[in-house]
């Protein structure tokens, strides 16, 4: 007996404002399925306020307990949702597990050529409005001529996978036009072939000055003492409470993404939750219990593999972010450092903005920071 395609996710919205809604998901299970329901949770802008996650490790059921905004589409959301858990046949509406034999076909790219003039916030507006698209940016060039013209390169992918669609197309060309203001040049979209989709992708690695400047608490594997921190995090491991899970207790202040930040950590390392609850003990501060076992459905009983896991927690909860203001030659170059690059052992995705000198040397270089980092951090 299956379950039906609109039972999966079911939303509850909530009457009052301010009062959390509340997300039910009821699907197969499988080892990351918390962490890709985050990830989309975090890109539809929704602040998770409590969770419940059970188990018996082949049915799931999750409850999410969120704060969302005004302009939340809510049917896209669900839409999202369900296609992230495992699986549906269009033929009979009834789940069942999918086949792991044969892996997803990589996405189509696309390059996204926008030539228009130059105005304060014109690629904050851009992304934006691709954000709202849903087409995914893997990799951006822009150059300014010095007349004002702007060309933009987008490499982008279409969570609808309709970019190939002339009424796709011109769906994102009226997007862009409404923002724009009439100064729009010239635009084009089209797909591209593997060569220059290999392209897209940004090198592996990065210079070493950058990487023993920024991530230098990485390699040494020691916690950073600097200001722009999570403070107060304590991650607490427990073999005494049975003999099939480690319980792992987080307590720790509120970012945007904590959830999704820890769930993603477990998935690195394959870790399956079987039951989780995740709760605002006081003010901002999260408390978060998690009864945890191996691929092989083994608890963690090896103390160096308990440490590793630990170690890797308390990094992403005590500095997810690296944020550096660096001095390249005349100019000045903002770092907000975040995943797409290896860097010892992990992956990072390193945003790079050059900023205008004048604008620059009116502000001191520890206030952009600051400032950086609480926005990311949702803080602001």
């Amino acid at each position: 007996m299956g379950i039906l395609h609109d039972d999966v996710v079911l939303i509850s919205q909530s009457d009052k404002e301010g009062e959390p809604s509340v997300i039910t998901v009821n699907c197969p299970d499988k080892t990351g399925l918390g962490c890709d329901l985050c990830r989309i949770l975090l890109f539809f802008g929704l602040s998770i306020v409590r969770g419940d996650v059970s188990t018996d490790g082949k049915w799931c059921y999750i409850v999410f307990w969120v704060v969302y905004k005004p302009t939340t589409r809510w049917e896209l959301l669900k839409k999202r949702l369900v296609e992230a858990c495992p699986c549906c046949s269009s033929a009979s509406e009834i789940f069942y597990y999918r086949s792991e034999l044969q892996p997803p076909k990589p996405p189509d790219v696309f390059l996204l050529k926008l030539c228009c003039y130059d105005r304060d916030g014109l690629l904050h507006d851009v992304t934006e409005v691709l954000c709202n698209l849903e087409l995914n940016i893997k990799k951006v060039k822009v150059s300014t001529i010095p007349d004002g013209t702007v060309i933009d390169l987008f490499f982008v992918t279409d969570t609808r996978e309709l970019l190939h669609t002339k009424i796709r197309q011109e769906e994102t060309y009226k997007a862009l036009e409404d923002i724009m203001q009439r100064i729009v040049i010239n635009f084009n979209i089209e797909k591209v072939g593997p060569e220059i989709a290999a392209c897209s992708q940004a090198l592996p690695f990065l210079p070493s000055g950058i990487t023993e400047d920024i991530f230098h608490l990485e390699v040494s594997n020691e916690l950073p003492s600097i200001s722009l921190t999570s403070n107060n995090v304590s991650v607490v491991m427990d073999n005494s409470l049975g003999p099939a899970h480690t319980l792992v207790q987080i307590v720790c202040q509120d970012h945007k993404g904590l959830l999704y930040d820890i769930m993603r950590t477990l998935k690195d390392y394959s870790i399956q939750i079987s039951y989780g609850r995740v709760y605002i003990r006081q003010g901002s501060k999260y408390e978060i219990d998690l009864f945890i076992m191996q691929a092989d459905g083994k608890r963690i009983v090896d103390p160096s593999k308990q440490s590793t896991l630990s170690s890797h927690l308390k990094m992403e909860l005590f500095q997810l972010l690296r944020v550096a203001v660096v001095s390249r030659g005349p100019d000045t170059e903002l770092l907000a450092e975040v995943g797409r690059h290896m860097i010892g052992d992990r992956e990072w995705e390193v945003y790079r903005v050059l900023l205008d000198e004048g604008a620059s040397l009116s502000i001191p270089r520890q206030k952009v920071e600051e400032g950086v980092w609480k926005l990311l951090m949702g803080w602001d």
